[in-house]
């Protein structure tokens, strides 16, 4: 046959096939659907019935379209090409549609649709017996139109589907082989072939579900019977069992594993079920098993042959695939799935229904091996749930939880990181009741590290310190901001507990022991007139036992004091006005050092890093100490919702293996300076984060109300601790480095090396982050000596240049007068702006950076300029003696006019290295402190005298 014999072939079946369809849609469509049922069941049916008809009809519009287009070009064109047959060139639509069709009516076969159809309609269908006959070639009987209409509305669309298969077998025969259209013919059988095969296997399907439907009972039918469940295979027909007990007869269905017993069954969704065919453990040992998992239970199918296993497993496997693939295979079973397994790993939505935790919940996530495991969101019927990470069943990794107060329409929301089931690590806690917490948890309680805050208007507060089992326990600060106080000390149990100092913002603090919120025995109490109580006091700081008060101007009264309504404070004690040079000994006093040794402060915070370290730094644990999702986007990593989050150097590497390995390369000495540099202004690696905790810290203690002279001390000595952890804690990161690539290990160092490294090369590194709070500490605490500096400064403004040279008796001839070429008078004039100009605008300079060391750098450069304007004077090399030094500084201390030169020399001093201690650097600085103690002692009483002097001899 030709190609043209073979499109008139076609074209004479389209036209047969079109006209059959109209027939049947007259004969057997328009009745069967000319009313609506009215029981529940008869309605199922009849919207399944409907949609067969829309199945029907968009398979007839094809058929139509393909002949019409055909017979156009036939009744053109002697010519043709591929392009003008839309059974090939357009295959995929009719294959949909007459897969669409055929699953359709296999549906209405498994609800015997057909069966009520000929039921409802039995004098209907009557007056049609005749034209129901002509469908049929073997008669048909009265009590058979149920069978007639299956085979009416199946069997002239199978032998049409044969028919195209017939006539493009005789159109690729009669097509040459080197034509390149033959391979899309030859592409073309092949894919009505497998629909011959899919229609044959969804009918026969069709058929079994069926005849299963009328051997269950009533009950199991009604329970278990959908249109779209199709039965795969019966254990009586392949013998297999479940457990011991569990069931009688085992059913697979394209959706559903059922497990029958009597007349009641359990059914399991395939796309939450796993096939374990490498199962260790068996039922018996002479069975041959499948371990079926799923979400909620766990059981055997068991055989005594192995065919039969390897039957049901390969069928489970394939009909698992398939259903989490939305769609059957084409053919439905076919070699096309062989080899593929259904993903271990998948995503589904589950209601558990078996007691426990999560009895009602509904799981939509990740699953594996039957439980939620990657990312999901687990709903209770509460309003609880979880989105996050899970693991084997259990939360664990970063996950955020809401869960609902019973009595307020609020919820309390967890950010946090969780650890088998329990929170564990860094976590942010949104209570209901307007406090945050964030901080560390363990196994669902507060523990360690952690800052509380009280956000409502009524009652404000903030709580930075040590948790343990839910409760503040340990060192901690509290900021009560309606009362203006913070305290600082132990707590035990939420209550005050053991050693503690309260600071006002009116400048009053004392150092009291508590119990259980309740201040017992002495104290020492710092008011803000700069007198010292030592003795028992009230919460309202009303003196009442005995007790000793010292005053600012060094008078003590000691004895008994007591408090009266409307009599004012009374005592009984004796009064010494002796003059003991108390004067600044209010000042001086600071608070805390004994009671709170610095190695026992924030040890919530270095327990964190060392439990991160003593854990090999596993990845898993990284998050849940550096307190943000390593895994999430850009946006949530540069937010600042996370405790220390703020981003650093972004050339910092987020894993460990990557942070371990530069720890290993930045081993020598020049470059560890900048690799310390890097790290620590970055949250991303764990001494940066560490450095940000402990700022935190810091400033919860030392800034606002905690800004009070009297804690100078502590935190300065609390500065210098972090550069020694810090390094320590460097020490270790090296070492586990070292160790786990397989380096030899360094020199363990001992102490002395240790203090001086981390003042050496973490304390500059790390000072800027507590400089703002310590300098001010630093200010207050040295506030009076600065006034009479400044006072001094103001009093030496007053001298022009030239008198203040001869006012310091410095010596003539290194004043710098020599190259100017000028008169005297305008010497005088221009010698303001031109005397040691550059040496004075250097010293300034030493308010421009927080590192000691750079502030040390500035004095030895104020010295070389000095030295240099001097030999330029002298007009060779000069070396400054003590004696000439000291004015000379002198006048340029008084010209750079530096406040707060005070806390400035004893910052210096009290953070330098000391390494410097003996040489130029302390000589200077020495040098400074002697000119900073000269002009706030002598400058102002000297030139008092000498102004005097000088006026009395005008007179004369």
């Amino acid at each position: 046959m030709g190609t043209a014999e073979g499109i008139t072939s076609l074209l004479r079946a389209e036209e047969t096939f079109s006209a059959c369809l109209a027939r049947i849609d007259s004969i057997i469509l328009k009745p069967m659907l000319q009313a609506e049922p009215y029981d529940q069941k008869g309605k199922e049916n009849f919207k399944l019935l409907l949609l067969l008809n829309d199945r029907f009809h968009a398979l007839w519009d094809v058929t139509e379209d393909h002949h019409r287009a055909l017979w156009q070009k036939f009744s053109t064109s002697t010519s043709f090409h591929i392009q003008d047959i839309y059974i090939i060139w357009k295959a995929d639509l009719f294959l949909k549609h007459y897969i669409q069709y055929f699953t359709t009516f296999s549906n209405c076969v498994v609800v015997q649709s057909f069966d009520q159809a000929a039921k409802n309609k039995s004098e209907a269908w009557k007056h049609h017996k005749t034209a129901l006959k002509q469908f049929l070639t073997d008669g048909i009987q009265e009590t058979s139109v149920s069978l007639a209409l299956h085979t009416i509305l199946q069997k002239p669309i199978r032998e049409h589907v044969q028919q195209y298969s017939l006539i493009l077998t005789r159109l690729s025969e009669a097509t040459g082989k080197q034509c390149p259209e033959r391979d899309l013919i030859t592409s073309a059988i092949k894919e009505y072939a497998k629909l011959q095969s899919f229609i044959s296997q969804v009918l026969d399907e069709a058929s079994l579900t069926k005849a299963l439907w009328k051997s269950l009972g009533h009950k199991l039918t009604d329970a278990l019977c959908l249109p779209e469940r199709k039965l795969l295979e019966d254990s009586k027909n392949l013998p297999i069992f479940a457990s011991t007990g569990r069931s009688d007869q085992v059913l697979l269905f394209n959706d559903a594993l059922v497990l029958v017993q009597g007349s009641s069954f359990q059914s399991f969704d395939l796309k939450v079920l796993w096939v374990d065919a490498t199962c260790g453990e068996k039922p018996a040992p002479e069975l041959y098993s499948l371990r079926i998992i799923t979400p909620e239970d766990t059981f055997f199918l068991s055989t005594k042959e192995p065919q039969i296993r390897a039957v049901w497993r390969w069928k489970l496997s394939q009909a698992v695939r398939q259903a989490l693939n939305g769609k059957r295979d084409f053919p439905l079973w076919s070699k096309a799935g062989e080899g593929n397994e259904p993903p271990i790993c998948r995503c589904f939505k589950h209601i558990f229904q078996m007691e426990g935790r999560l009895k009602n919940a509904a799981y939509e996530g990740e699953w594996c091996w039957g439980k939620p495991h990657g990312k999901g969101t687990l709903k209770w019927p509460d309003g609880r749930n979880h989105v996050g990470d899970f693991k084997e069943g259990l939360e664990h990794g970063f996950g955020i939880c809401l869960i609902p107060r019973m009595s307020e329409d609020r919820f309390d929301c967890y950010k946090c990181h969780w650890f088998e089931g329990k929170m564990r690590g860094y976590g942010i806690c949104e209570y209901g009741n307007e406090m945050v917490y964030k901080g560390y948890f363990k196994d669902d309680l507060r523990q360690g590290f952690g800052i509380l805050e009280g956000t409502s208007a009524e009652h404000p507060f903030k709580y930075t310190g040590q948790w343990e089992n839910d409760k503040k326990n340990g060192y901690g600060v509290w900021d009560n901001k309606n009362r203006g106080e913070r305290y600082i000390g132990m707590w035990q149990d939420d209550h005050r507990h053991g050693e503690g100092i309260v600071v006002t913002q009116s400048g009053v603090c004392y150092q009291r022991t508590f119990h259980a919120d309740k201040m017992v025995g002495s104290g020492i109490l710092l008011l803000e007139d700069d007198s010292i109580y030592e003795g028992s006091f009230t919460e309202d700081l009303l003196f009442v036992g005995k007790g000793k008060l010292t005053f600012a101007n060094g008078f003590t009264l000691e004895g008994t004091f007591s408090n009266k309504s409307g009599q004012g404070l009374q005592t009984q004690g004796v009064l010494n006005t002796s003059s003991d040079q108390l004067g600044d000994r209010m000042i001086k006093v600071q608070l805390g050092l004994n009671k709170f040794p610095v190695e026992t402060r924030w040890r919530g915070i270095y327990d964190q890093f060392l439990g991160f370290v003593h854990s090999g730094c596993k990845e898993e644990t990284e998050e849940s100490f550096t307190g943000f999702h390593v895994q999430t986007s850009k946006e949530l990593r540069k937010s600042q919702e996370y405790l220390c989050c703020q981003r650093g150097a972004e050339d910092v590497p987020g894993k460990m293996e990557d942070i371990l390995e530069e720890l290993v390369q930045h081993r020598e000495l020049e470059l560890l300076q900048c690799y310390l540099q890097k790290v620590l202004n970055s949250s991303l690696h764990p001494l940066g984060k560490l450095l940000k905790t402990l700022t935190l810290a810091f400033q919860a203690t030392y800034s606002g109300t905690g800004a009070n002279r009297h804690l100078l001390s502590m935190a300065q000595e609390e500065v210098k601790h972090y550069a020694k952890k810090i390094w320590e804690f460097y020490q270790g990161l090296l070492h586990l480095a070292l160790e786990q690539k397989g380096h030899p290990l360094a020199e363990m160092e001992d102490a002395e090396t240790s203090n001086l490294n981390a003042y050496g090369m973490i304390l500059p590194l790390i000072l800027p982050c507590f400089y703002p709070e310590l300098f001010m500490l630093y200010m207050l605490y040295h506030e009076k000596e600065d006034d009479l500096y400044c006072q001094g400064i103001v009093d030496l403004s007053l001298f022009s240049d030239l008198k203040l040279l001869e006012f310091l008796d410095v010596q003539k001839h290194l004043w710098p007068l020599k190259d100017l070429t000028l008169t005297n008078n305008q010497r005088r004039s221009l010698i303001k702006d031109k005397c040691f100009l550059s040496a004075t605008e250097c010293l300034q300079k030493i308010i421009t950076t927080v590192d000691p060391r750079e502030k040390l750098e500035v004095l030895q450069k104020t010295y070389e300029e000095i030295e240099s304007t001097v030999s330029r004077v002298v007009g060779k090399d000069y070396k400054l003696p003590m004696d000439d030094l000291l004015p000379l500084f002198m006048y340029v201390v008084s010209r750079a006019s530096i406040q707060h030169l005070g806390a400035e020399i004893h910052l210096i001093r009290d953070l330098m290295n000391p390494t410097n201690e003996g040489g130029m650097y302390d000589f200077l600085l020495t040098a400074l402190e002697s000119c900073y103690e000269h002009i706030q002692k002598n400058i102002k009483l000297h030139h008092r005298e000498t102004w005097q002097s000088s006026r009395d001899s005008r007179r004369l």
